[in-house]
C-alpha cells in the first residue's frame, strides 16, 4: 500500500500478517516476493528453530519472546492464548482488511492510506461469547533499525511538549497514561529519527494514537535485535466482558527530509482530514478571552468596557470564562449547574451579547460538562452520576461525572444545548480540570457521544478542547473539535518552546495562542509587548490580558501585529510550519511556508542570552533552490542600541537564491532576550 511518499509492504506465512517494508514510497513494480525472501532472519546458537514472526498482533501462543499484542481471557478469568490463521483479505482502493480467527475469535487488522499522505490502521476484536480484554494494540509496526534514540512527549501544567530524546537498549521502553486523558505528562505521540536526522534532513518514522482516555505505549527491542512498538488503550481500560473490542486508530507515516516532512504530514493530516470545520472558508477570528482579566469578577459594566477595548484592538471573537453559571464565585462550587447566575447577571448574558456583537465580534462561552462540584445542585440531587469511589478524593474541588450512563449524558446534552439555542455563541471553550479516578474506556467513549451529539445539534459552533492547557490534544478529541488551547501558560518565552515543539504535530490554525499581561499569571516573568504579541502571531492568534491596563504604546504595538495577523492569517494557517536547525541553542526558529510555496515568514526567537559575540547564520528550508526571493525584516525596529553594524536587513530588503538562504542562510541582526525577528519572504 502506498499513502504520499511512504509505503507499506505485508505478507503472511498462513498466520497473523506481519509487515515486512515500511518506509519509503516503492517503485510501483517492486517484486514484493522478492522483498519478502529478502525480510527474512538467519538463525544462530541459543535461539528456538523458528523465529517467530514479528506480526500485526504478536501471538503469546507462538513462543514470541516479546511483548503480545493481545491479552485476553473467558470471561471467569481463564487466559486465552490464540494462534490465529489467515482467513482473507477485504479491500478497496485505499483500504485493506486483514482478518484472522482461532478459538471463535476474529482479530482483523485495518490499513488505509489516507488522502493526506497519512496510513491509519485500526485492530478489530470479536468473538463468538463474552470475553474480557486485558490488551489490544493497534495493528503492531516495526521500528527502525538504524536509530539511536526515539523521541517521546513529556509535559506537565503550564510546561507542556517537552521532547525527551531516549536511547534505544535492549528492553522496554513503556509509558502508560493512566489519568483518564490523553494528558500533560506524557501524550500518545512518538518519533522514531534514524540515526543522523535533524529539522531538515534525513530519515524519521512516527505514530500518533488518536484516543483522548489514556494510552500505554510500549517500543521494545527484542532479545534478537527486533524492535517493535505497540500503542492501545490504556490496560484495563476495558471493564466489562463484551464480544466486540477495537482501537483507535493508529497514525502511522514516514519522512525523508527529516522531522519537517513528520511536522508538515501531522499538520495536513490534522487541518484537511481530523478536523471537520464548521466553515472551512472561513479566516481564524482574532480572540479575546477575558479570563486573566477578570477570574470570576463578572459584570456586565466591565465586561462591555472590555469589550470596547478589545474590539478597538483588533478582536474579532470575545470569549466570556469561567464564572457566569449557578453561584460560581470561585472554583469550589456549581459546575453542573448550567443555568445563568442571577446575581451577576440579572438580565441574562443577552445584554452582554448584544454589546459584543454591535462591535463587530462574535460570542463564545466556557463549560466544563464532564465534571461536577460536591457543592452543586446537580450532585445534591443525583450523587450516584459520579465516576469511581464514594470516598475518593476531589481534583480542584471538583468530582468527575460518569458518562457512560446515557441519562448523564442527555441531561448535560439538553443543558448545554438549551444554553447555545437560546444565545447567539459560535464558539465553546470546553474544558477538563480534574484528572479521572478510575481507568474506564466507555467514559471516553461517552465523551466522544457527547462531542458529537451537540456538534449534530448545533453544527455552526466551534469547540475547543482545553484540558488544564494541553491535557487532552490528539486526533480523537480534535475529531470533534476546532481548537486546542495549548496551555494555560501564555509567558511568551515558555510559549515559543512549546509552540515549536508541538509543531510536529499540531497546525497553526487549531494551536490557539494568545498575548498575556505584562507580568505573566503563570511565570511572574515580565517581557515587551513586541515579544508577546509575535509569539502569539505564530498560531491562531488572541489576546487574554486586561487591556484597560496596557499602555498606549503597547496598545499601538499590539493593534500592528494584530493587523499584520489579519492580513496574514488565510496562507500561514492554510501552510506548513518547518522547523530550523539552528546553530544557537538561544535561538528558536521556523517558518511558516504557504501552500504553494510563494511566500513564507521566518520567526526567530532570542530567547537567552547568546554565547557569542554576533549571531550565527540561519539556513532557511523549503524553498526552490533555482528561485529567487525577496527577503524583508518585517520589525527593523526592534533592534536594541547595541545593534550598531550594516546588518543590510536592517536597512531594506535582499534579493537571494533558494540555494543562498538554504545553503549559507541569512544574517539576523544582534538581539537581546526576548526579541522575535520577523522575516517575510515573497518567491520572485
Amino acid at each position: 500500500m502506498d499513502a504520499g511518499e511512504q509505503t507499506l509492504a505485508l505478507t503472511s506465512n498462513g498466520g497473523l500478517p506481519m509487515v515486512i517494508y515500511w518506509g519509503a514510497r516503492l517503485p510501483d513494480d517492486e517484486d514484493l516476493a522478492q522483498l519478502a525472501a529478502s525480510a527474512r532472519h538467519d538463525l544462530t546458537g541459543g535461539m528456538i528453530d523458528q523465529l517467530p514472526a514479528l506480526t500485526l498482533s504478536p501471538e503469546s501462543g507462538r513462543a514470541f519472546a516479546g511483548q503480545p499484542g493481545l491479552i485476553c481471557a473467558e470471561a471467569d478469568g481463564t487466559p486465552l492464548h490464540p494462534v490465529f490463521s489467515f482467513d482473507r483479505a477485504e479491500h478497496s482502493a485505499c483500504s485493506l482488511s486483514l482478518i484472522c480467527s482461532a478459538m471463535g475469535l476474529t482479530l482483523a487488522h485495518r490499513i488505509t492510506a489516507q488522502p493526506t499522505g497519512v496510513f491509519t490502521l485500526q485492530t478489530v476484536l470479536e468473538a463468538d461469547r463474552d470475553i474480557r480484554l486485558h490488551w489490544l494494540a493497534a495493528p503492531v509496526l516495526p521500528a527502525p533499525q538504524a536509530a539511536d534514540t526515539m523521541i517521546d512527549l513529556h509535559g506537565r501544567w503550564v510546561r507542556e511538549f517537552h521532547l525527551n530524546h531516549v536511547p534505544w537498549a535492549p528492553g522496554i521502553r513503556m509509558r502508560e497514561a493512566r489519568t483518564g486523558r490523553s494528558g500533560h505528562e506524557h501524550p500518545p505521540y512518538l518519533i522514531l529519527p534514524e540515526t543522523g536526522c535533524t529539522n531538515t534532513s534525513g530519515s524519521a518514522f512516527a505514530l500518533h494514537y488518536a484516543w483522548s482516555g489514556g494510552h500505554r505505549m510500549v517500543a521494545e527491542e527484542l532479545p534478537d535485535g527486533r524492535r517493535q512498538v505497540q500503542f492501545g488503550a490504556t490496560t484495563g481500560a476495558e471493564t466489562q466482558a463484551k464480544r466486540r473490542f477495537e482501537t483507535a486508530e493508529l497514525v502511522a507515516l514516514h519522512s525523508t527530509i527529516g522531522l519537517n516532512g513528520i511536522a508538515a504530514a501531522f499538520q495536513r493530516d490534522t487541518r484537511d482530514r481530523v478536523v471537520k470545520w464548521p466553515n472551512p472558508a472561513r479566516p481564524r477570528p482574532v480572540h479575546y478571552n477575558c479570563w486573566e482579566a477578570i477570574y470570576f469578577d463578572h459584570s456586565l459594566a466591565d465586561l462591555s468596557d472590555i469589550a470596547d477595548r478589545a474590539a478597538a484592538l483588533g478582536a474579532e471573537r470575545f470569549v466570556l470564562d469561567d464564572g457566569w453559571f449557578g453561584r460560581r464565585d470561585d472554583d469550589t462550587t456549581s459546575l453542573g449547574d448550567w443555568t445563568i447566575d442571577r446575581t451577576k447577571w440579572p438580565d441574562g448574558l443577552q445584554p452582554l451579547i448584544a454589546h459584543v456583537k454591535s462591535l463587530g465580534m462574535t460570542f463564545g462561552l466556557w463549560f466544563e460538562p464532564e465534571m461536577v462540584n460536591p457543592d452543586s445542585d446537580l450532585f445534591r440531587a443525583h450523587p450516584d452520576w459520579m465516576l469511581g469511589p464514594v470516598d475518593q478524593v476531589t481534583g480542584r474541588h471538583q468530582l468527575v461525572l460518569d458518562l457512560s450512563k446515557p441519562q448523564v449524558r442527555d441531561y448535560l446534552f439538553d443543558a448545554v444545548s438549551a444554553i447555545l439555542a437560546g444565545h447567539d455563541i459560535d464558539y465553546i471553550k470546553w474544558d477538563h480540570n480534574r484528572l479521572l479516578p478510575v481507568v474506564d474506556a466507555a467514559q471516553s467513549h461517552g465523551a466522544y457521544d457527547l462531542f458529537d451529539r451537540l456538534r449534530a445539534a448545533h453544527p455552526g459552533v466551534e469547540i475547543e478542547s482545553c484540558a488544564s492547557g494541553g491535557g487532552r490534544i490528539d486526533a480523537g478529541i480534535l475529531a470533534r473539535t476546532h481548537r486546542v488551547w495549548l496551555s494555560d501558560c501564555i509567558d511568551a518565552e515558555e510559549r515559543l518552546r512549546m509552540q515549536h515543539d508541538a509543531a510536529l504535530f499540531l497546525p497553526s490554525c487549531v494551536t490557539g495562542s494568545h498575548v498575556g499581561a505584562l507580568h505573566s499569571h503563570t511565570t511572574g516573568r515580565a517581557l515587551p509587548m513586541a515579544f508577546r504579541a509575535w509569539v502569539a502571531a505564530q498560531r491562531h492568534f488572541g489576546f487574554e490580558m486586561d487591556p484597560r491596563k496596557i499602555s498606549g504604546a503597547d496598545a499601538a504595538v499590539l493593534s500592528e501585529v494584530t493587523a499584520w495577523y489579519k492580513a496574514n492569517r488565510v496562507w500561514m494557517m492554510a501552510g506548513t510550519i518547518l522547523r530550523l536547525d539552528s546553530a544557537d541553542p538561544t535561538v528558536t526558529s521556523e517558518m511558516q511556508l504557504a501552500a504553494d510555496g510563494g511566500r513564507f515568514v521566518l520567526f526567530a526567537g532570542q530567547n537567552a542570552q547568546t554565547v557569542q559575540i554576533l549571531p550565527r547564520p540561519l539556513r532557511l528550508t523549503g524553498l526552490d533552490p533555482a528561485a529567487l526571493y525577496r527577503i524583508t525584516l518585517r520589525n527593523a525596529g526592534d533592534a536594541p542600541p547595541q545593534s550598531r553594524g550594516p546588518n543590510a536587513l536592517k536597512n531594506g530588503p535582499l534579493t537571494l537564491s533558494g540555494r543562498a538562504l538554504m545553503g549559507q542562510g541569512i544574517l539576523l541582526p544582534v538581539a537581546w532576550p526576548a526579541t522575535m525577528w520577523v522575516v517575510e519572504g515573497e518567491r520572485l
